[in-house]
């Protein structure tokens, strides 16, 4: 694990090798288990002008929006959103998902994922909460035999 006096504000260097690849088997285990998609995207900022200006949250649907992920089959894609020198994070379900989860499932995949980070495990508070929004894609969208990688598992940075 790097700790946070080791880390780089430089998204592509804020996670260890290992982290990285623990993240992504995070994703892939959690859509063995559902047609659900999830993806991470890591970048330097919070844009501090626009219309996502200072707000991870809105920048996180600019995100979403960018990478396509409403083009899920069953509206059913989550992004997870980090700023790796404002320190800032957010989580976006799609419509669907959001309609059968509702807010108070996020705020408890924020809250758990924010514990972690405040120790410096952003590697593993990210694999937490990967974890919990696969089972709760389980749940509401389980795996089928016809299901296809609708989105790639990588994590993807904006430098």
């Amino acid at each position: 694990m790097t700790t946070k006096s080791e880390r780089s504000d430089i998204p592509r260097r804020f996670f260890s090798g290992e982290e990285q690849e623990r993240i992504v088997a995070a994703i892939q285990a959690a859509e063995l288990r559902t047609s659900g998609e999830i993806r991470l995207h890591v970048e330097r900022d919070v844009p501090r002008r626009g219309p996502a200006k200072n707000d991870a949250y809105a920048r996180a649907r600019q995100v979403f929006a960018k990478l396509g992920m409403h083009r899920t089959e069953a509206r059913n894609g989550v992004l997870v959103y980090l700023a790796t020198r404002s320190r800032r994070f957010a989580v976006v379900g799609d419509e669907e998902l959001h309609r059968r989860v509702g807010d108070g499932f996020w705020d408890e995949v924020v809250a758990a994922m924010a514990a972690r980070f405040a120790d410096g495990d952003f590697g593993g508070g990210l694999a937490e909460g990967v974890g919990a929004i696969g089972e709760s894609l389980r749940t509401h969208f389980p795996w089928r035999d016809d299901d296809v990688n609708e989105l790639d598992d990588d994590i993807s940075f904006d430098d």
